[in-house]
């Protein structure tokens, strides 16, 4: 994994707020590598190992629901760029034109076999060819949609140095995040990027600061205990979020 020259990053990242924690990575030139290798081998390896549960849920998803196997909604990740991710559908076909772009808790266009992948994450294990591809890494800042992306203050843009990634300490923390949405109604898009967004960005820029190689593989194995329920939420976080949405609404 490897940064660009400051010179060459994209004119609105050049700023003394992303300045700052590019000094930063830059001193972990190695780390980066390690980082970018274990992507690569790890990825393969999974891609190899769970190929008869990427057809098992194929199939699952096909049954369950009208539409394509993989939802393929187009994301930023490093330097701004545009991609277009895989995950496995988990709502109905053309979701994004009958509601938000953020998922509340009893969202309706989610089905049945929806609730189970989004519930055990299994609809996110098919960023594993992304994370091969180099679009995204195992640990990183979540990738948004362009809308959101637009909303970030000249520090959140220094996140996009690295490439986004399939989990994070923030995701972890938020996992519960379409529970929080769920009491907004039509004001979700208003609670997530004044309230949401911002508090999981401190958890992003501090990952950022602190970053190391085995911390990434530390967060990797807090994700795995999450999923079952191990509680890692930021109950002053979402306290503040639940009195903005009251005010919001």
């Amino acid at each position: 994994m490897k940064l660009l020259k400051w010179e060459c990053l994209p004119q609105d990242m050049q700023t003394e707020a992303v300045r700052h924690y590019y000094a930063i990575l830059e001193k972990k030139k190695c780390a980066l590598l390690f980082k970018r290798a274990f992507d690569v081998f790890a990825s393969f390896l999974l891609l190899l190992v769970l190929s008869p549960v990427f057809l098992i849920l194929a199939i699952l998803v096909k049954v369950d629901s009208r539409g394509p196997v993989f939802y393929r909604q187009e994301r930023i990740t490093q330097y701004g760029r545009k991609f277009r991710i895989f995950k496995f559908r988990t709502m109905v076909a053309n979701a994004d034109q009958l509601g938000t772009q953020v998922t509340v808790h009893n969202d309706s266009r989610i089905t049945r076999v929806g609730r189970f992948l989004r519930k055990t994450r299994l609809d996110e294990i098919s960023q594993l060819i992304d994370v091969l591809r180099g679009t995204l890494t195992f640990v990183g800042t979540r990738p948004e949609v362009e809308k959101y992306v637009r909303h970030y203050t000249d520090e959140m843009k220094a996140t996009l140095l690295l490439p986004a990634g399939i989990t994070s300490e923030a995701s972890i923390r938020y996992k519960d995040e379409s529970a929080l949405l769920d009491a907004a109604g039509d004001a979700a898009d208003k609670i997530y990027v004044q309230s949401i967004l911002p508090s999981k960005m401190k958890y992003n820029l501090h990952a950022l600061k602190t970053f190391r190689f085995w911390k990434d593989i530390k967060i990797m194995f807090m994700t795995v205990f999450a999923i079952f329920g191990k509680e890692y939420s930021d109950t002053l976080n979402a306290d503040a979020v639940r009195e903005k949405t009251e005010v919001l609404k």
